[in-house]
């Protein structure tokens, strides 16, 4: 993901944060469903959203999946703390994060540990040989501490955005 500038919600107007706040939740709806939700029409609609894509506001589109309808029964929460003469090196780790597929975000973090990552796995047996195969034999790796979710209470990609007072 590259670095985009950043925009300011003041800088959007009130349909602005209509149009991403549309888009968040139902990312499947038409140019012409969006422009309905929103009262605008289609043709400025598209503009506006073109716009926020140019500004780096909407940065891209995906469709969310159901993890355990595909067979990843495990999700955990993992703290990774790296040798410190690793952090010469930081762009090969990261490059190592990016190679594993079980890992969905990798977050530099402050306090006891360097990386919290979000993974995902069929079952214990296979987060177990993911631990121990790649993730503690990484270049660099201290220490590793996971937690594994046992319900999701809440997941959400949405921002919480709104328009400001003026």
């Amino acid at each position: 993901m590259k670095p985009c500038r950043r925009t300011e919600t003041r800088e959007l107007d009130e349909i602005d944060i209509r149009i991403l706040n549309c888009l968040q939740k139902h990312g499947e709806l038409s140019n012409v469903e969006i422009s309905e939700r929103v009262h605008l029409s289609a043709a400025q609609c598209s503009r506006r959203i073109r716009e926020l894509q140019r500004k780096g506001v909407i940065s891209g589109y995906s469709a969310q999946l159901n993890r355990e309808h595909l067979g990843l029964g495990v999700l955990a929460f993992v703290n990774v703390t790296f040798d410190k003469a690793q952090y010469r090196r930081l762009e090969e780790l990261h490059k190592v994060m990016h190679s594993l597929p079980e890992v969905l975000e990798c977050h530099a973090v402050t306090g006891d540990y360097d990386y919290l990552l979000k993974v995902v796995a069929p079952d214990l047996e296979a987060y177990g040989a993911f631990l121990n195969g790649k993730l503690i034999q990484a270049p660099g790796v201290v220490s590793v501490r996971s937690a594994v979710a046992l319900d999701v209470v809440k997941s959400t990609t949405a921002l919480p955005i709104e328009a400001k007072s003026r």
